[in-house]
């Protein structure tokens, strides 16, 4: 009998892992949710990245010989994450090849704190794209106003991009614009296309966590709560069905351009009212991604019940939600701008936690010499 997780995976949705660590790695963990949970794919982001480091000892005998070496926590920080990222490249290559480099990838993220930097998360991007150095990497770049640049150049120089923090449709069709404009570039200047990959990763349990506060604290109709993330997606993906018919991406596509796929990451049930598995079930359709941390997958493993596509006949039900959210006096462009810039200090709050654990490791590491 098929797993539920194959049914999710054969309904058309990747499932990849928002999870890596030494420890995955090392004892077979990872390669275990390859082989049973129909796992194609990894994301990570600098609170997985922390959380991983601070609470393994995998990680300290590196940590001592680079710091006796006279490494800088930033030389340190990016050698494991990248160290890390590559010996997961290398499991998922068979995947890779498999899917004609659809699926199998592993990402990495630039520093959050160049969030609202171009010229620099495209440096830095570079740098890392470098230093993994495996065909099935995926670099993230924020969908920042300044991140929308960066993102075209690093289409354009034929680096494949994971473009995160996305909390609106406005945002994402901008996101879709900055991805098109890259490999038009590269079609203008002779350059192939079939090795470019690209997704869109939209933030899904956050864009609920903060509407029912809002509800909540507004006295409104609380009937509301637990909807418009869903909505949301649901609206974005008709987005994306509305531009792969275009005549802009038709000509691409003929140029054997790849569709920059809808992701939905952020699919941990915030609160536990809700079913554990509404950010998967809720959210199948064909040329999707779902990240999941474990305890996700084994939410849906256990409890989810796959009903086949699950948005494309529900745009006009996200636009009635809405709708109705408007009405009860909800403005979503300020939820969209909170959003955005409490993910950007986040994900800063969590590297520079990671860095000040590796200056703690680091400096064990010179004490024991």
């Amino acid at each position: 009998m098929k797993t539920i997780l194959q049914e999710v995976s054969d309904a058309g949705v990747s499932i990849w892992l928002d999870d890596l660590s030494r420890d995955r790695l090392e004892n077979g963990s990872l390669l275990d949710l390859i082989a049973k949970s129909s796992v194609v794919g990894v994301t990570t982001n600098p609170s997985i990245f922390s959380a991983a480091i601070a609470n393994s000892n995998r990680y300290q005998e590196d940590i001592s010989a680079m710091a006796q070496q006279g490494a800088t926590i930033q030389e340190i920080v990016t050698q494991l994450t990248t160290d890390d990222v590559r010996t997961a490249c290398d499991l998922f290559l068979p995947t890779y090849l498999e899917t004609f480099g659809v699926d199998g990838r592993v990402s990495i993220e630039v520093d959050p704190r160049l969030a609202h930097e171009t010229s620099a998360t495209v440096e830095q991007a570079k740098t890392l794209h470098a230093i993994v150095n495996r065909p099935n990497v995926l670099i993230k770049v924020p969908a920042t106003l300044e991140g929308l640049p960066a993102i075209e150049e690093l289409t354009a120089q034929g680096i494949s991009v994971n473009v995160t923090l996305i909390f609106s449709v406005d945002r994402y069709e901008k996101v879709v614009d900055a991805y098109l404009r890259g490999l038009e570039r590269r079609v203008a200047n002779e350059l192939g296309l079939s090795e470019i990959h690209s997704v869109a990763s939209f933030f899904v349990s956050r864009i609920d966590t903060e509407i029912d506060k809002r509800l909540v604290e507004s006295n409104a109709d609380l009937s509301l709560k637990g909807k418009a993330a869903i909505a949301n997606a649901h609206l974005a993906y008709e987005s994306f069905v509305k531009i792969i018919a275009s005549p802009r991406w038709q000509k691409l596509e003929s140029h054997r351009a790849n569709l920059q796929r809808p992701l939905w990451a952020s699919t941990g049930v915030k609160d536990k009212s809700y079913d554990s598995t509404r950010y998967v079930i809720e959210l199948i359709a064909p040329h999707c991604v779902n990240t999941m941390p474990e305890a996700t997958m084994n939410e849906v493993r256990e409890h989810g019940l796959v009903r086949g596509n699950t948005i494309s006949d529900n745009f006009m039900k996200a636009r009635e939600i809405f709708k109705d959210l408007e009405n009860a006096g909800i403005d979503f462009a300020d939820v969209i701008r909170f959003l955005e810039d409490d993910g950007v200090a986040k994900f800063e709050k969590a590297w520079m936690e990671l860095l000040d654990n590796l200056a703690n490791a680091a400096q064990r590491g010179k004490v024991s010499e």
